[in-house]
């Protein structure tokens, strides 16, 4: 359906704006390559938990540094679903990583400098050829600032909320409401105020705000900025 390009495409944005299910669609109409980085972010995050490496909520640094390179991630399919998950340290941990508690700390995470040093060259290694779609908070700005293609999502903190809280009832976690929407706007303000690599909108990447369009009509404003961008490189 679409010409052969062998693009980076960088998909920005606020939490549970709904990023990877949109990459993963894109990845899999175009057949790319897709890589989740929040995923590796909140596996980290999950091994601190189960390593005691939280003191009071707080992330015991210097511990986490001298453990980064016992942590080993992998993608792997999973061929009844067609959907990829996260593997930390040889172990599937898609479900886990996806806990309220895991979403509590995994921004103090990302704030950390070696940590992201560390995730931003694993994901430049893995997506150097291109024909890969990947979705996070800094991906078009640092992770890989000469992407082809650069997309921004947003969405109104009320609708992120109301989504993340079905999203978690459906995996069979049952958290009020209010405690969703208060992770949701703690999210927003640390990933915008953090120190290292905070949540910009990249100068040449197009805003979806998709507030109130279902994931067919992001599909449908996805094909049109494609074929509009894959033209413009051919002439």
């Amino acid at each position: 359906m679409f010409p052969d390009h062998n693009y980076i495409i960088a998909v920005d944005g606020f939490s549970s704006c709904g990023k990877s299910t949109f990459a993963r669609l894109i990845a899999k109409e175009l057949n790319y390559v897709y890589i989740d980085s929040g995923a590796m972010y909140r596996a980290v995050a999950l091994y601190c938990i189960e390593n005691g490496l939280l003191a009071d909520g707080n992330i015991r640094t210097e511990r986490l540094l001298h453990s980064l390179n016992n942590i080993t991630f992998r993608f792997m399919l999973n061929e009844q679903t067609g959907l990829q998950e996260t593997w930390l340290n040889g172990r599937n941990v898609e479900k886990e990583i996806r806990s309220i508690e895991v979403s509590s700390i995994v921004s103090k995470i990302s704030q950390i400098k070696e940590v992201r040093a560390k995730m931003v060259k694993l994901q430049r290694e893995i997506g150097k050829n291109g024909g890969v779609v990947m979705d996070g908070r800094d991906i078009g700005t640092v992770v890989f600032p000469t992407a082809q293609m650069k997309i921004f999502m947003t969405a109104e903190p009320d609708v992120r909320a109301l989504r993340r809280y079905k999203e978690l009832l459906e995996k069979g976690m049952d958290v009020p409401l209010a405690e969703v929407s208060a992770n949701i706007r703690m999210r927003d303000h640390e990933d915008e105020n953090r120190k290292e690599s905070p949540l910009r909108k990249a100068a040449d990447a197009i805003v979806l705000d998709n507030s109130h369009m279902t994931i067919e009509q992001q599909m449908v404003w996805f094909r049109e900025f494609w074929m509009i961008k894959t033209r413009r490189h051919e002439h």
